[in-house]
């Protein structure tokens, strides 16, 4: 490099962009084979690769806060006193991210006595004097007091926000002052909660701001006191001096005794091997790709099979100092999540295989005499894999390419089918039905209710048992991916063939599987039966192991099949009525703009967070101290609002107008689109491999979340009709089953005796905690005792108790305590789910199905609260989820006995919905509650209520 070459440096703050990381994926945690948590591991080292490829640094350093106490500690003892303890998780990844940082041959910069922040500002000021150019990449804003025309703050990438470099004129518009170094004033005066940095009390950012820009700094401020008026002046003139501390602790010192040296931060190529072993250990799979340029990476299908999650495989990126992807960084830059980028999905980098490493027979079956021969063995095995090949993604509209089949580990056999030609598909398929018909083999297969949805346009049933390895995998580790890619990766060291090397990447040139010749679809169809069988192999012994074995068995693969019939028939919507609604939802809407408009004074775009923030705290001055995002607009959320609405009236209009918008174009509006063209019905997807209680999710369209608590959201049930005028729909519900479930978990005697005497349960509680008679409970008392029962469940505090029910905290408290001390039962519950959640590390069903709880232990106590609540939940949740899917099995196996036209068609939360002739209803009414209530034993008897109507509204 030479001398006349511009020099930029990069200082990292390690633990700010740790910390970022870690809370980044809190909610989704990515824990790999080892049960290791690499959420904070990967989140950095993407922030690091973003850097490097997108900026360019010509230096970079990484800066650590030494682990002993600092300079700042003998000025205020009490200096980040109150700050939780290190997240265990962080703890853990600290030394992983160390290595990676030197493997990539990047100094870790650390002075014992002394912070990051100030070994930074220390190396930053040194460095401009050097004549470089220097970037302070953090997210913390205490930075920005060091900004210089030559010194800049760099805020990374950051859930879907562009990164942000701060200049001078930025910071002063930012805190709006007139000097950069006035920052520090602003930060002194407001203090800081998470450092315990106490400022001056009764002074937040905002005022702090206008006092700094009328004095200028905190000295001539506590100077001119008897300027200010009131409360304010008091506390200024008594606590000046903790006023001054606080300056000092905001300041970031410059004068740290640590040396620059420019060539010691000279950016090198990183330490491939050292990085690759890393990698290969954390199960990075795809971002070794991108950054070591390995072969291989990823792995989906976009278009044509079964693969369960797989989603487009990203191409083997070049290395990290070669020629980047551009579309790969600027999504990298721009901040997409992993789930969309795939960065991290599990793998074996060194032990990694391919169908070029390893010993198999793949063999196409394109002859009537080869199909008899295939179909003879395939009658004598006990169980088979096997996967169709279609031309799309769409149960309903995609056609069969071809069929694989494979009995023994590396030997398959791909038989294709003309999917232009559906008479002579038809007889092929045909050909395979007495194997589909075959009860005594198990079928196995990954995602296999896709492939059974296939068949079903072949008119072929698939009887015998299932085994899905996605379904195998989700009860063995719930909180993982389940894609076969992944699983292969994880569980077989192996990497298969990618789809897109058929048909090519995405866009409108990407081929179809029917335009692929069948020679070459073999192997990447028999691969798939083959893998499938070997993650069968592995799962199932674990299965065993782990006591899960049963609750696959009998409960999620039997459901497949149900959930595959319940699919395909779909249910049938009034386009008409919705038109309708949608025009009557319209004048609502209107109505309440005009309302806010009225109310604001001004018409505004509402949809606008920027102009609805200016609205409300600006000019109407609404609430106290109003929230900012980390782009400095107001915080207008829902919760925010939420909160605003017991003061203003128009918090509450703009809530409702928020409903009753999405209500219209999440629901009414687009519902009409969704209905399929060959049958004029919604078929949507349920999914079991989704939610880590083991509920049942939905999507295109999600019907699970058709809102109902409202009026105007119940509406939208009354468009779902039955088939024709000779049907009606019959919807069946758990009622309170959560709370019956408690009953009977806890055996507290007197839940189980109002549930055995047909006691309305919340006014029986009602009765107790407020110690009135039973005919003496108002509608107030059977309100508070509702809330109060549904909440005990979740865990509820007196904080969020208070919120519900609009009351003070102490009564909330009062409710809470007296709730207990009725009912005994349920509070010994609670503690004994913590602390067996404890000692297991995992919550469980009635059924076993498990929930991995890894923060139960953990020290920070956000995160240990959040997960005592799951301990409490998540076994009953679980076990509710379990009886509704054993009802479901019952259910469909009765109607198939019977040979009935009665169909069922959908399932939302805790209730079932069949289409039924109307001469059936009288007859499966009493069967259907029958098997509910019996699905699986309690001691508290469960409670169905049936209806029926000639819409969903209606039967409900």
């Amino acid at each position: 490099m030479t001398d006349a070459a511009p020099k930029k440096l990069f200082l990292l703050d390690a633990f700010a962009l740790i910390y970022r990381s870690h809370f980044a994926f809190s909610k989704n945690p990515r824990i790999n084979s080892k049960g290791l948590n690499t959420g904070a591991i990967l989140g950095f080292t993407n922030t690091l690769v973003e850097v490097l490829q997108k900026e360019k640094p010509t230096h970079i350093g990484v800066a650590f806060d030494a682990a002993k106490k600092t300079f700042r500690h003998e000025s205020f003892a009490d200096y980040k006193a109150h700050r939780q303890a290190m997240p265990e998780d962080i703890g853990v990844a600290i030394p992983y991210i160390k290595q990676i940082i030197q493997a990539f041959r990047i100094p870790i910069l650390i002075m014992d006595g002394y912070e990051a922040d100030d070994v930074i500002g220390t190396l930053a000021c040194k460095a401009e004097k050097e004549g470089f150019e220097v970037f302070m990449m953090t997210p913390d804003k205490d930075y920005c007091q060091l900004v210089t025309e030559r010194i800049k703050q760099y805020r990374p990438a950051f859930m879907g926000n562009a990164a942000e470099v701060l200049d001078v004129e930025r910071v002063k518009e930012k805190f709006g002052v007139e000097r950069v170094e006035q920052v520090i004033d602003i930060l002194g005066l407001q203090g800081d909660a998470v450092d315990n940095i106490p400022g001056i009390p009764g002074i937040g950012e905002k005022t702090a701001k206008s006092l700094i820009q009328q004095f200028g700094s905190v000295e001539n401020l506590i100077a001119n006191s008897d300027k200010l008026k009131g409360k304010q002046r008091e506390n200024v003139e008594t606590y000046a001096q903790q006023g001054l501390m606080s300056k000092e602790l905001a300041t970031i010192h410059t004068s740290v005794p640590i040396e620059f040296s420019a060539e010691e931060l000279v950016v090198e190529r990183p330490n491939e091997q050292a990085l690759s072993s890393l990698f290969d250990e954390l199960e990075f799979r795809q971002l070794a790709a991108r950054i070591l340029g390995n072969a291989g990476a990823g792995g989906g299908v976009t278009t044509g099979g079964t693969r369960g999650a797989r989603r487009p495989k990203v191409t083997a990126a070049p290395g990290l100092f070669d020629a980047p992807d551009a579309e790969l960084l600027k999504r990298v830059a721009e901040g997409a999540d992993s789930d969309e980028i795939d960065l991290d999905e599990p793998a074996h980098l060194g032990a990694r295989r391919t169908l070029d490493d390893v010993a198999h027979s793949y063999h196409l079956v394109d002859t009537p005499g080869a199909r008899r021969s295939l179909l003879q063995f395939l009658l004598k095995q006990k169980e088979v894999s096997f996967d169709t090949e279609t031309t799309g993604l769409d149960t309903m509209t995609a056609r069969m390419v071809g069929m694989s089949f494979c009995w023994r580990q590396g030997e398959a056999y791909y038989v294709p089918v003309p999917a232009d030609d559906l008479d002579a598909a038809q007889q092929i398929v045909d050909e395979f039905r007495p194997f589909f018909d075959a009860e005594h083999i198990t079928k196995v297969g990954q995602n296999i209710k896709y492939d059974l949805l296939i068949l079903k346009h072949y008119q072929v049933t698939v009887r015998g048992p299932l085994f899905d390895t996605m379904l195998a995998h989700y009860l063995l580790e719930p909180d993982m991916r389940h894609g076969m890619d992944v699983l292969a990766e994880t569980y077989l060291h192996y990497t298969p063939i990618s789809i897109l090397e058929l048909i090519g990447p995405k866009g409108k040139n990407q081929k179809t599987m029917a335009d692929v010749p069948p020679a070459e679809v073999k192997d990447y169809a028999c691969e798939d039966a083959d893998v499938t069988l070997q993650l069968k192999h592995v799962f199932e012994p674990k299965l065993r192991e782990q006591g899960l074995l049963p609750l696959l068995t009998d409960v999620e693969n039997p459901l497949v099949r149900v959930l595959a019939n319940v699919e395909y028939e779909g249910v049938r919507i009034d386009a008409s009525a919705l038109a309708d609604y949608s025009g009557q939802l319209q004048g609502y809407i209107q109505e309440v703009e005009d309302q806010i408009f009225k109310v604001a004074g001004e018409p505004f775009n509402i949809g606008s967070p920027k102009q609805l923030g200016e609205v409300l705290f600006d000019k109407l001055q609404i609430g106290g101290k109003p929230k900012k995002t980390k782009t400095g607009q107001y915080a207008t959320g829902e919760e925010v609002l939420s909160v605003l609405a017991a003061d203003h009236p128009i918090a509450a209009l703009i809530l409702e107008h928020r409903q009753l918008t999405k209500l219209k174009s999440t629901y009414v509006d687009a519902l009409p689109q969704l209905v399929c063209e060959m049958d004029g019905r919604i078929h949507t997807s349920f999914n079991q491999a989704v939610t880590a209680t083991g509920r049942l999710s939905s999507t295109n369209p999600n019907l699970q979340n058709i809102p109902i608590r409202t009026e105007k959201g119940r509406e939208i049930r009354r468009a779902f009709v039955p088939r024709d005028k000779d049907h009606v729909l019959v919807a069946a519900d758990y009622s309170q089953i959560e709370l019956r479930i408690m009953a009977s978990f806890s055996q507290d005697p007197t839940m189980i005796e109002s549930f055995r005497q047909g006691i309305d349960i919340h006014t029986s509680t009602a009765s107790k905690i407020f110690k009135v008679s039973l005919d003496q409970v108002d509608s107030d008392m059977r309100r508070k005792a509702k809330t109060a029962n549904f909440g005990i469940i979740y865990g509820i505090s007196a904080f969020g108790l208070a919120q519900r029910l609009s009351i003070p905290r102490k009564e909330a408290q009062d409710l809470i305590e007296a709730y207990f001390e009725e009912f005994p039962a349920v509070k010994q519950y609670m503690d004994a789910s913590i602390q067996k959640a404890r000692d297991l590390e995992y919550a469980e069903t009635l059924l076993g199905r498990r929930r991995y709880l890894r923060d139960i232990n953990s020290r920070n106590a956000t995160l240990r609260g959040y997960t005592e609540r799951n301990a409490i939940n998540a076994p009953i949740q679980g076990t509710a989820a379990d009886i509704i899917k054993v009802a479901m099995i019952h259910i469909n196996d009765w109607i198939e006995q019977e040979k009935l036209g009665t169909r069922m068609i959908l399932q939302v939360h805790d209730e079932l919905v069949f289409d039924a002739p109307k001469e059936e209803v009288a007859f499966i009414q009493p069967h259907i509650k029958r098997l509910m209530v019996d699905a699986l034993p309690m001691q508290v008897p469960l409670e169905v209520e049936i209806g029926t109507g000639t819409n969903w509204l209606q039967a409900h």
